[in-house]
């Protein structure tokens, strides 16, 4: 990456860092571009630059870890099943939830995030394409693997959003566990008690599906 796109790079980070700390403090509605714009010392123009909307602004980093994933899988080593390597690629993108047991701070900032989408139809709509975007990419990219027929198109999609919806389950479960009024002790190694059990659940149905 050369310098100009290294100094793009870094202004879109910040500006997405900025909408993020603001939209959490006040909430998606109350906050408009123009205050991000502000706030993070760019033209207004400049934030459309980089995100067309503000729904993309707060979903940046769901959206980059999507394409990691979809790389991450398209990349995996010979022998590897799609499945198996989607779940390692989970698991190591695990994220705050790693570090919530004992750090009241991580539990803050991921009791933040969740609230501002679980109060946002805007957001939560967002989320799902977001999610659905992943699926889309990670079946192109497994179709393409496996020939391209009709029918290996059709069974490189339906994997592909079956692991999708394992992560969209994932999260609908720590957003639950982190808004309930108690702490949720535990909760690191109980979702990935429950990342084994849901990926158990698609082993038994394609588990050798890629290898």
């Amino acid at each position: 990456m050369g310098l100009r796109e290294e100094k793009k790079e870094r202004t879109r980070r910040h500006i997405a860092d900025t909408a993020w700390a603001l939209i959490a403090d006040q909430g998606f509605a109350r906050v408009t571009v123009a205050e991000i714009a502000r706030t993070a010392q760019v033209a207004e123009a400049t934030v459309f630059n980089y995100f067309a909307t503000k729904e993309d602004l707060f979903f940046f980093r769901l959206d980059e870890l999507g394409e990691r994933l979809v790389q991450g899988v398209l990349d995996r080593p010979t022998g590897e099943s799609v499945t198996a390597a989607y779940r390692r690629m989970l698991l190591a993108q695990g994220g705050l939830v790693r570090q919530l047991d004992g750090d009241p701070q991580a539990l803050d900032r991921l009791r933040t995030v969740n609230r501002v989408v679980a109060e946002s139809p805007a957001l939560q709509g967002r989320e799902q394409i977001s999610l659905t975007r992943t699926a889309e990419r990670l079946a192109a990219g497994l179709g393409g693997e496996s020939g391209g027929t009709a029918q290996e198109l059709l069974t490189a999609r339906v994997v592909a959003h079956a692991l999708v919806a394992v992560q969209r389950a994932l999260v609908m479960q720590v957003r639950e566990a982190v808004l309930a009024d108690e702490i949720p002790e535990g909760l690191a190694e109980r979702m990935a008690r429950s990342t084994d059990e849901a990926f158990a659940l698609l082993e038994r149905g394609f588990g050798g599906y890629g290898a």
